[in-house]
C-alpha cells in the first residue's frame, strides 16, 4: 500500500514537473506580431502557424476574437498620441504638412522625400495652413549638430522622419515631436505615436518601382527552401538537414561559390531567414519583393508600419536559438499556407514599399488615420487589395462602397444601375438609344448628361420611359460624366455617349458581367496599347484585334468609386480612367460582344471610334511611374453565342441580330 503511494506521489511529482517544463517553453513558430504585451488588451487566442494540426476543445463561439490592441502610452513618461499631439489644428479633421526646408546640403534620398511630399495631396507651403511641421532629418555623421526649426515649439505636432536607422534623435531633444525612422529598435518604439519605416536598399526607385518577383503559384522543384541574409549583404542558401552554419552568418565550413548570392541579388527561396542584428533589416524588403517569406529570428527591431499592417499574415517569428527545429518546421508547412504568406508579400510590397513614394504617403495616411479616429480605414482595406492608399477618405472608407471587397466579404454588387447618356454640342437627340438602355430589366434610371450650348429640348420631346428620366446640365467638359452627380445612387454606371447604337440584350449582359467582375471595367469598343520603337515611346491602336488593354468609356460599365479625374487633359479621358483602373486592380477591362451596326451619315464619323491625343499614354505612363495596363484576348459572350441552334434556346435572343 505504502508502496502504491509512494508510486503515485512521484507520478504526481513528474506530471506537474513536465507541465511547468511544457509551458515555460515558448513556441517554435508565431506569426510576426509585436513582441510586447499589451496591458488591459484582451488576449484572445494566437493563431498558431500550426493550428489544423491540433484538435479543438472548445465550441464556436466560446472563445474571445483577436481584437485589436489599444494605444499604449510607453513607460516611463514618454509622449503618446493623446498627450503630444493637437488634431484640434487639423481643420475639419484633414491632414495638411509643411516641410522645413534644408539647412544646409542635401542627398539624393532627401530630395526624393521631398518631392513625394510635395506631390502628396496632404502637402501645403504655408506652416500656418499645417497641423503636422515635418522635419526632414539630414545625412549628418552621428553627433554633428543639427539645427533646431524655428517654430519648433518643444515638438508639438513635428514628426522628424528619416529613411536610414539611428537618425537625428541623439544629437538634440526630440520633445514631444514623434519620429518616423527606419528599423526602430523596439524597446524605445512607441508605438501609436512613432511610425516604423523600412530600411530602404540603395537605389530604390521615386515612383512606381518594379514588381514583384514570385510569377507561379508553388515552389519550383529546384527552388531552395531556405535562404539567409549575411550580416556584409546578400544572401545564401541554407541546408535543411545542416547544423553546421549559425544564423549569424557564420559557418564552420567553407561554402560553395554557387551558394552565396550578391548584394543586390534577390533571393530565389521560399523562406528568407533573417537574423536578429540591425543590419540585416535592410534585406526585409528585398525578401518582399522576391515573393519570399520573411522569418525574422528573434528580431530587435520593430516591422515597418506595424499600426497598420498585419504582418502575421506575410512572416514568420521564429526562436533563432534553434536553427534545426525551424528549419524542420518551415519544410512541413502546408503548401496552402505558404502560398497565401507569398501572396501576401507581393500585395504588401506593391501597395506600400515598391517607390520611395508610396512609403512617404503611407506614413501621412497612418497619421491621417489616426486623426479621424472611427472613420479611418478598417483593418480590411489595409491588409487586402488594392490597398488604403488607393481608397480616398474623401470618397468612403466603408469597404461596402468599393467594389474590390465583395469576395472577402462574400457578397456581390446589389440594384441596378444607371445609365449617364451624354449629348454633345453636335448629337441628335438619342432616342432610340433612350429607349433601349431604358427597356433593360437592370435599369434603375436614364441621366442625359446635357453638355450643349443649345437648352435641352421640352420635356414632351422625350421618350416615354418605364423608369425615371432626368436630363442635367453640363459644364461642357470631357469629366463631366466622372463628376460624382448626386441623382445617381446605384453603384454599376453605364456611360454612353448619345452616338452609341445598342440593343437592350447588349446592355443585359454586359451588365450581368460587370456583376460578376465590379472591380473591372465591361465595355464593348477597346484599344490596345504597344511600344513603338521608332518613336522611343508608347503608342496605341483602335483598330480591331484579338489583343486588346483599354475599353472606350463612350460604352461602358465602371464602377462609381472610379469617378475622379482631371480636366487638365480632356482628350485623355478614356486612357486615364482606364490607366486608373489597371494600376488599382492589376488587371485588364472585359469585353462583350457589340454588334454590327450601320455607319451614321457621311461627313459625322463615330466620336467613339476616333483614338484620343497618341500622347496620352506616354503622358500617363510618365505620371504613373510605370505602364499599369495589362493585355488581354478574352471576350465573354453569353451560352450558346452565335452556335447553330435554335434562337428559342437563347437567353439573349437579339444579340446577334445585325
Amino acid at each position: 500500500m505504502k508502496s502504491w503511494r509512494r508510486k503515485s506521489l512521484w507520478l504526481a511529482l513528474s506530471a506537474s514537473w513536465l507541465f511547468l517544463f511544457l509551458l515555460g517553453l515558448p513556441p517554435l513558430l508565431r506569426p510576426a506580431v509585436p513582441p510586447r504585451p499589451l496591458p488591459g488588451a484582451p488576449e484572445g487566442w494566437p493563431h498558431w502557424l500550426d493550428a489544423e494540426l491540433l484538435p479543438s476543445y472548445s465550441q464556436p463561439g466560446e472563445l474571445p476574437e483577436d481584437a485589436a490592441p489599444p494605444t499604449r502610452a510607453p513607460s516611463g513618461g514618454g509622449c503618446n498620441w493623446g498627450a503630444c499631439f493637437d488634431p484640434s489644428q487639423c481643420r475639419c479633421g484633414g491632414l495638411k504638412v509643411f516641410v522645413y526646408p534644408a539647412a544646409g546640403p542635401t542627398s539624393e534620398i532627401h530630395h526624393q522625400i521631398l518631392a513625394s511630399l510635395q506631390r502628396s495631396r496632404y502637402h501645403t507651403f504655408s506652416p500656418r495652413e499645417a497641423c503636422l511641421l515635418l522635419f526632414l532629418s539630414p545625412d549628418a555623421p552621428t553627433g554633428a549638430p543639427i539645427p533646431v526649426p524655428a517654430q519648433w515649439d518643444g515638438g508639438k505636432n513635428h514628426l522628424v522622419l528619416s529613411l536610414h536607422p539611428a537618425p537625428c534623435p541623439k544629437t538634440f531633444q526630440l520633445g514631444q515631436a514623434m519620429v518616423a525612422e527606419a528599423s526602430p529598435p523596439v524597446d524605445t518604439f512607441r508605438p501609436g505615436f512613432d511610425v516604423a519605416l523600412p530600411c530602404l536598399p540603395e537605389a530604390h526607385p521615386l515612383q512606381g518601382g518594379a514588381p514583384g518577383q514570385l510569377r507561379q503559384h508553388s515552389p519550383h522543384p529546384a527552388e531552395t527552401l531556405l535562404a539567409l541574409a549575411e550580416e556584409r549583404g546578400g544572401w545564401r542558401t541554407v541546408g535543411t538537414n545542416s547544423s553546421a552554419c549559425h544564423w549569424d552568418g557564420r559557418c564552420e565550413q567553407d561554402l560553395a561559390p554557387n551558394q552565396t548570392l550578391g548584394r543586390a541579388t534577390l533571393p530565389r527561396a521560399t523562406f528568407c531567414l533573417i537574423p536578429s542584428h540591425h543590419s540585416a533589416a535592410s534585406r526585409f524588403l528585398q525578401a518582399l519583393q522576391a515573393g519570399c517569406v520573411p522569418v525574422l529570428l528573434s528580431p530587435r527591431w520593430e516591422l515597418p508600419f506595424s499600426e497598420v499592417i498585419d504582418w502575421t499574415k506575410a512572416a514568420i517569428v521564429a526562436d533563432e536559438r534553434l536553427p534545426v527545429q525551424v528549419a524542420a518546421a518551415l519544410q512541413q508547412m502546408p503548401p496552402a499556407r505558404v502560398l497565401a504568406l507569398r501572396q501576401q508579400t507581393q500585395f504588401l510590397w506593391d501597395a506600400y514599399f515598391s517607390s520611395v513614394e508610396k512609403i512617404i504617403h503611407t506614413t501621412l495616411e497612418i497619421i491621417q488615420d489616426r486623426i479621424s479616429g472611427v472613420s479611418a480605414h478598417p483593418s480590411l482595406m489595409w491588409n487586402n487589395p488594392p490597398g488604403a492608399l488607393l481608397a480616398l477618405p474623401t470618397f468612403s472608407t466603408s469597404p461596402q462602397d468599393y467594389p474590390f471587397y465583395h469576395l472577402q466579404q462574400g457578397s456581390r454588387p446589389m440594384g441596378g444601375f444607371s445609365a449617364l447618356i451624354q449629348v454633345g454640342a453636335s448629337a441628335q437627340l438619342p432616342l432610340k438609344l433612350i429607349q433601349a438602355v431604358a427597356g433593360s430589366q437592370h435599369c434603375a434610371q436614364v441621366l442625359i448628361l446635357w453638355s450643349s450650348e443649345r437648352p435641352p429640348p421640352p420635356r414632351g420631346k422625350w421618350p416615354e420611359t418605364a423608369v425615371p428620366l432626368t436630363v442635367m446640365e453640363g459644364h461642357r467638359k470631357a469629366s463631366d460624366r466622372f463628376f460624382p452627380h448626386s441623382t445617381i445612387n446605384t453603384d454599376a454606371i453605364l456611360s454612353l455617349d448619345a452616338h452609341c447604337s445598342l440593343s437592350t440584350s447588349e446592355v443585359d449582359f454586359a451588365f450581368v458581367v460587370w456583376q460578376n467582375f465590379p472591380e473591372r471595367m465591361v465595355g464593348f469598343l477597346t484599344m490596345s496599347h504597344f511600344w513603338d520603337s521608332a518613336r522611343g515611346g508608347w503608342g496605341y491602336t483602335a483598330e480591331k484585334a484579338n489583343e486588346f488593354s483599354m475599353v472606350l468609356t463612350s460604352a461602358a460599365f465602371y464602377h462609381r468609386a472610379l469617378r475622379t479625374l482631371a480636366d487638365g487633359a480632356p482628350g485623355c479621358v478614356d486612357v486615364l480612367l482606364n490607366f486608373l483602373v489597371a494600376a488599382v486592380t492589376k488587371l485588364p477591362p472585359i469585353k462583350v460582344p457589340y454588334g454590327t451596326r450601320a455607319p451614321p451619315a457621311s461627313g459625322d464619323p463615330r466620336p467613339e471610334l476616333q483614338p484620343p491625343d497618341p500622347d496620352c499614354v506616354n503622358l500617363m505612363a510618365a505620371g504613373f511611374g510605370h505602364m499599369p495596363l495589362v493585355s488581354s484576348r478574352l471576350r465573354l459572350d453569353p451560352v450558346l453565342f452565335k452556335d447553330p441552334v435554335s434562337v428559342l434556346r437563347k437567353k439573349y435572343r437579339s444579340l446577334e441580330k445585325p
